[in-house]
């Protein structure tokens, strides 16, 4: 019987679902080196050379270097895993599919942050219920970007629950959008750019010409499962307990636009109203104070388990990604 796309594509998606169970049970185990590592890896060096090759860069010239980085990984990032997915498909043609599925579903599950994000935000959780602050300050510092060594309670959990609701879209269900249209090697090449957008990305005097590509690519990137994933957020804020569905459409079609990035605040803005939280707001990163717009309103103050909450409305967006893609490969 000859194979079409269309089973070549359910057999990449039953691999996709099997990845987000992995994900769930094991997340990313700390021993095995993990690919979004070897791409920060690859981008310092590559970094590094570009700007020793180009002397004194002027505008121009620090552009030209960050677009030939952005170019160079996404092709590399992307090249790279079809080969060796397409060598390992044909290698298991009608002999081994069994064996293929586990083996792309685990490694499609080292692209989502699900369970990574759940285990280190609630060690955060954890540590302010049982009053060790100043852990609970290390903890966070340790998946968010700002400063964290002057943030009281309510400002390490009101960080906490920003990084999970945002990481919601390029953590988790941006990857799995990729993955479901592109297979394992569209998860890599989103994650190329990502990891990018987070090294080189910064609108600084070091990387507002070098980091402008992979900026930009990576808010193209986002568009779609930014907006996705703050819908699907205000669809569990109406299903799930404790939550005000109503509140979180309102914020998020009121505040989903309140950052400069055009993709960061959509899913912050759902979360927060389903909270009925006030995030966001100015922070401090690299010493240096940040003036941002706030999202949501202030109707009560926050407290440890919104951190749950959070995960909890993060987990139902990835489920219901996790349904969708399920009733398509059986219906299809």
């Amino acid at each position: 019987m000859d194979i079409t796309w269309l089973d070549i594509w359910k057999f990449h998606g039953a691999a996709l679902l099997a990845g987000c169970v992995i994900d769930w049970i094991i997340g990313d185990p700390l021993w095995l080196p993990h690919p979004v590592r070897l791409m920060g890896t690859m981008i310092a060096g590559m970094e590094s050379r570009l700007r020793q090759r180009s002397g004194g860069m002027g505008k121009k010239g620090q552009f030209r270097a960050g677009a030939i980085l952005t170019v160079s990984m996404c092709i590399i990032w992307w090249c790279v895993p079809w080969a060796a997915v397409h060598w390992a498909e044909q290698l298991c043609l009608d002999r081994a599919w069994a064996l293929l599925l586990p083996a792309e579903g685990f490694l499609c599950s080292l692209m989502l942050a699900a369970r990574g994000l759940y285990t280190e935000s609630m060690k955060v959780c954890r540590s302010l219920e049982e009053g060790r602050t100043e852990e609970a300050r290390y903890n966070v510092s340790m998946i968010v970007g700002r400063d964290t060594a002057a943030l009281d309670e309510g400002g390490i959990a009101r960080a906490a629950v920003e990084t999970v609701a945002e990481n919601a879209s390029d953590g988790v269900i941006a990857p799995f959008l990729f993955m479901a249209f592109l297979g394992p090697a569209g998860g890599m090449l989103y994650k190329a750019v990502n990891t990018m957008d987070s090294m080189v990305g910064y609108k600084n005097d070091r990387y507002m010409y070098f980091g402008r590509c992979a900026a930009r690519l990576d808010d193209l990137l986002n568009l779609a499962p930014a907006r996705l994933t703050g819908i699907l957020m205000v669809l569990g804020a109406w299903v799930l307990p404790g939550m005000d569905g109503a509140h979180a459409f309102k914020v998020f079609l009121r505040d989903r636009k309140r950052h400069a990035s055009p993709n960061s605040a959509h899913s912050e803005a759902a979360c927060a109203g389903a909270l009925h939280l006030r995030l966001a707001g100015d922070a401090w990163y690299f010493g240096t104070l940040h003036k941002k717009p706030y999202i949501g309103d202030d109707d009560r103050k926050i407290e440890p388990a919104d951190i749950r909450r959070a995960n909890h409305l993060m987990f139902f967006a990835e489920g219901m990604m996790v349904l969708g893609l399920a009733v398509l490969i059986m219906v299809l």
